[in-house]
Order: C-alpha cells, then structure tokens, then sequence
C-alpha cells in the first residue's frame, strides 16, 4: 500500500470569476467579497483552510481585483492566516488556467494542494471536511480527489448533479439526460499530475477531469454535512440561516451539523 500524504501545506483559491448569476451585486463588487452571515464568502473559505491547518494560499483575482487584494490585506492586518499571496489575471485564465499558472509557477510546490472555489461555502461535520479529503487522497491512484455533496443536504438550487460514483469513490459523467444525486462542492485536492500536459491559457478544469475519468483517477468523497450552493442573490440570506443552525446558545460557530 503507497504511503498516504498528509494534509496538503498549498491551496488555491479561485476568485477571480465575474460573478455573472449573481447580478445585480456582483456589477460592482466581487463575488467571494459577498457577505453570508456578516462576513465576505472568502473569508469563510479561509478561516475553514486556517482550522484545517493550511498555512499558504494562493488566491487569484481579475474581476474587482483592487476589492480583493484590499479585503486580504485587512485581513493579513488583524493576524488572520493563513499566509496570502494574490495573483493577479491580465485576462480571465478560468479554473484550469489559473491552477495551471500557479502551478508553473511554483507558486503551489510539487505536493498535492487543495483547490477551492471563491463561493464554496460548507458546514463540517464531526471531522473537517478538508481533514477527510487528506485522509482519503492516494497519489499513487488519485489525480484528484473530489468533495462532492448530496443535492438533498444542498442549500440552494442545485441541477440535475455533476458525477456518478462507484462503490470504490472512482467518478464519471452521468448519461444524458440523467439525474445523479453527487454535486461538486467548490473543494478539491488535485496532485501536479492532473495538470500533465494542461495547454496555457484560460481553460476550465472539466477538460482535466474528463481526461482524469479515462485514466481511471479522478475520485471523490461524499460530504457528511450542509453546502451551500451560492448561484443567486437569494442564496446569501439562504445561507446565513443555514450558518445559524450550526451555532450554540451563545451565538459561537461550532460549524457542526448537530
């Protein structure tokens, strides 16, 4: 048995995306700025990377990027980690570009890292989500480890699903037409190996992971608590109470579904 890797020391956050559903907010704001429970999207996301131990991050910006870097700076102020370094897009490079870059880069190191969504936006259950995906992520076998969430536990309108998953985790695409109940959350863990051969320029990480699915290597756990799918202006408030239910009396985020 392959030696399994620890927690990923890098992870990517992409939040450089117009935002178009979510108009007309994000006209002049971006997206990950956005407020669920008082506090912007992003800083959700971070928080749950700095819990989870992460302690370097990338996160990409173009659309507002001035907002973004100007959030993170208040945020590196006041001692929040982890450590935050931005990228900032000439053009929109999209999911794919933008991890690829990085990766080119050195800028996410040789190890497996975590890649996340500027607008993901979980709930853990007993052992963090992020915790799981480590444990579960085997190189030898995995180009990516997926977190995937169930359309029923999902907060805001989800679709017909995204992936079909074996008894072993293994993923692929449903049939045509077909209604699957796995929903990609936004989290990820990708190995550099996914990105062999990855074009430059702006390209959506789909195409990898259809290439991933032919090798047999893209895989994916199933998320044991509330995600929150945040598309349209009416899922932010969704949202918030969804955050709510998570809190004890006294009003402290124990980010557990009870």
């Amino acid at each position: 048995m392959s030696d399994r890797p620890r927690l990923p020391a890098r992870a990517m956050v992409f939040a450089a995306g117009l935002g178009g559903r979510m108009r007309p907010l994000t006209d002049a704001a971006a997206k990950p700025l956005l407020r669920v429970d008082g506090r912007a999207i992003l800083d959700h996301v971070l928080d749950r990377l700095d819990r989870a131990g992460v302690p370097e991050v990338v996160v990409n910006a173009f659309w507002q990027a001035d907002q973004v870097e100007a959030a993170l700076r208040r945020r590196a102020a006041s001692g929040i980690g982890p450590h935050v370094v931005v990228r900032r897009e000439a053009a929109l490079l999209e999911t794919g570009g933008s991890a690829a870059a990085a990766l080119r880069d050195g800028a996410l190191g040789p190890a497996p890292f975590f890649l996340l969504n500027g607008d993901s936006l979980w709930l853990n259950g007993p052992v963090p989500a992020l915790h799981r995906l480590a444990a579960v992520f085997d190189p030898a076998r995995m180009d990516a480890l997926l977190l995937l969430a169930r359309a029923s536990l999902a907060v805001g309108e989800v679709g017909r699903g995204d992936f079909v998953m074996d008894a072993a985790g293994r993923l692929r695409r449903p049939a045509p037409g077909a209604v699957t109940p796995y929903i990609f959350t936004g989290v990820q863990i990708a190995a550099p190996s996914l990105f062999a051969g990855a074009p430059a320029g702006a390209f959506s990480l789909n195409g990898l992971w259809d290439a991933a699915i032919g090798r047999g290597r893209l895989y994916g756990i199933v998320h044991d608590s509330v995600w929150c799918h945040l598309s349209r202006p009416q899922d932010l408030p969704a949202a918030t109470a969804a955050l709510r239910v998570a809190r004890d009396p006294d009003g402290v985020d124990q980010d557990v579904i009870r």
